[in-house]
């Protein structure tokens, strides 16, 4: 009778803690809910709702290969347990693993086959496997693929008002689709499919041969004119000629402040300039701060604007006296990710040494086709654009050193000890993120507060611990890592025996997590470092995603 009023007390205190912890994921501090969940697990580890509501917090903090793993914890307590494949399902779908969400969904449909939401998800899910698998079918080999970029000559762009006729290719497509109305309306869409596909590969044929140049005229040709004119009537921000300069910077700000758009034409010479200097860069890059200079690093901004503008207000616009390495994840999840890459990019073309870039795990295709900013892009300016961004993101360096004593990167560090700064000068960054390796590890990877290393609560990279840091700076003889990557409550964490800084300048993250923002300005010679810390402004009433695929707006 007493083993059964302990364990009747262990359940009780088990239950309490979910209790809580469920309050506190619904004031959105996730990562104290993680930490009540795991006290009602240690208590009872073979209650399937506990993980499965751990799983649901890690989710909220990205950690999306721990989210799985308690999922999956919880399909083996209870097979049946439909919420367990829906977390793991939804965890998948963040990474991008669609096949493997679609299992999942389908597993909940099945154990749940009156539930109208689980049907839903299901189809939404089918159709994002069936668009990857047709992409995947018409994709081209890298090997073979022209660089959009080399495709444009912005200073033919608007150039030739008079040139208003239709491409051969356009009037092609026009008339295809023309022609398939017409089939539909005398044979009935089963035949109208078939002849679909028949038309689907001619154009396929078709497309490879405008794309490797075979047509002289193809859409992308530089003779090719854009027919881009910019209007009499256009009132927004002004490049003369191929110089970028302050006064148009702070005149397109001011545009992007009052949701003003600026001219594809002049975001086109943005973003080819800023590719131009990009790729004559290495993949680490060497900053030189005079003494008595200072230096600011940033971290995420993640399409928040009106956050970046009052990070100018708070530590001065970008110059050569006041220079700023922003260090990764520009873009996604913030619905104005287009106005903070056309600000940096704009401020890299006016002055190269005012603003450094280094690249994050969001600057690929893979992630901003997810998280809203290839959504955002196509909606903004063309489809032409969300390629050139790809192909450029592909040229941004990988890491930073100040005054060789402190490294600068995205993510974190490696899974092999001996990692020397020659070797990531040498990584060939020009591509999209591998799955493994040191390029992969720079911009995925976490610090751990265990020593050695360990899985990614990510599902991408590693777990590094203090001993892997101490030893990395002593390998290359630096004094301090400083990494972004990871949303913090007061925006930066100092961990690893002070050897490690994490900084995040997104305040009110996805407008949810209540953190601040926060930037490091570090004075030389002895670069020690000065954290300010933010909090977020106002914005306009564009929620956060509103341009992300409409199957992952459905589990935000």
């Amino acid at each position: 009778m007493p083993d059964m009023e302990v364990e009747n007390s262990s359940v009780s205190k088990a239950e309490e803690l979910k209790v809580l912890a469920n309050g506190a994921f619904k004031a959105n501090k996730f990562s104290q809910a993680i930490d009540l969940y795991s006290q009602a697990i240690e208590i009872n580890g073979q209650n399937a709702v506990y993980w499965a509501n751990r799983a649901f917090a890690h989710s909220k903090l990205e950690e999306y290969g721990s989210a799985i793993q308690d999922a999956s914890k919880a399909i083996e307590i209870d097979p049946k347990y439909s919420k367990g494949y829906y977390r793991r399902g939804a965890a998948y779908l963040a990474m991008g693993k669609f096949k493997d969400a679609l299992k999942d969904f389908q597993q909940v449909k099945k154990l749940c086959p009156n539930d109208p939401d689980a049907a839903k998800k299901v189809k939404e899910c089918e159709k994002a496997v069936k668009k990857l698998k047709f992409e995947e079918a018409i994709a081209f080999p890298e090997s073979e693929r022209r660089s959009i970029a080399d495709s444009i000559d912005y200073h033919s762009i608007g150039m030739s008002p008079s040139s208003s006729s239709v491409s051969t290719q356009a009037a092609i497509v026009v008339v295809t689709a023309m022609v398939l109305a017409g089939v539909v309306g005398m044979v009935g869409p089963a035949v109208a499919t078939t002849v679909a596909g028949i038309l689907v590969a001619v154009l396929m044929v078709l497309g490879a041969y405008w794309w490797g140049g075979g047509g002289g005229s193809g859409v992308f040709t530089k003779s090719r004119k854009f027919e881009l004119e910019v209007e009499p009537q256009y009132s927004g921000a002004r490049i003369e000629g191929d110089v970028i300069t302050l006064d148009f910077v702070k005149k397109m700000m001011d545009d992007f402040k009052n949701q003003k758009c600026l001219h594809k034409r002049y975001a086109f010479q943005i973003v080819l300039q800023t590719r131009d200097m990009l790729r004559a860069l290495p993949s680490l890059v060497d900053i030189d701060i005079p003494d008595g200079n200072h230096f600011t690093v940033c971290g995420d901004v993640h399409g928040q604007f009106y956050d970046l503008l009052n990070i100018f207000e708070l530590n001065g616009l970008p110059s050569e006296e006041n220079p700023y390495l922003f260090n990764g994840d520009f873009v996604d999840r913030g619905s104005f990710s287009l106005e903070v890459i056309l600000t940096l990019f704009a401020f890299k073309c006016m002055c190269p040494s005012a603003i450094y870039l280094s690249r994050g795990n969001h600057e690929s295709k893979s992630m901003n086709k997810i998280y809203g900013f290839e959504g955002e892009v196509r909606s903004k300016l063309s489809e032409t654009f969300v390629e050139l961004f790809a192909e450029v993101f592909c040229c941004l360096p990988l890491a930073h050193v100040l005054n060789k004593k402190v490294f600068v990167v995205h993510g974190g560090l490696f899974s092999v000890d001996g990692v020397k700064l020659s070797d990531i000068r040498a990584i060939d960054r020009f591509c999209e993120p591998p799955e493994e390796g040191l390029m992969c590890e720079l911009l995925w990877s976490d610090p751990q507060p265990l020593p050695g290393r360990g899985p990614s609560k990510r599902g991408v990279g590693l777990s590094f611990g203090a001993d892997v840091t101490k030893r990395f700076l002593q390998d290359n003889n630096l004094d301090l890592v400083v990494r972004s990557h990871e949303v913090k409550d007061e925006g930066y964490e100092i961990e690893h025996d002070g050897k490690l800084i994490t900084v995040f300048s997104a305040p009110n993250y996805c407008d949810q997590m209540g953190n601040k923002g926060a930037f490091i300005r570090f004075e030389a010679p002895d670069l020690k470092p000065n954290i300010v810390t933010f909090s977020a402004v106002p914005h306009p009433d564009v929620k956060p995603m509103a341009y992300a695929n409409n199957f992952l707006r459905m589990f935000s």
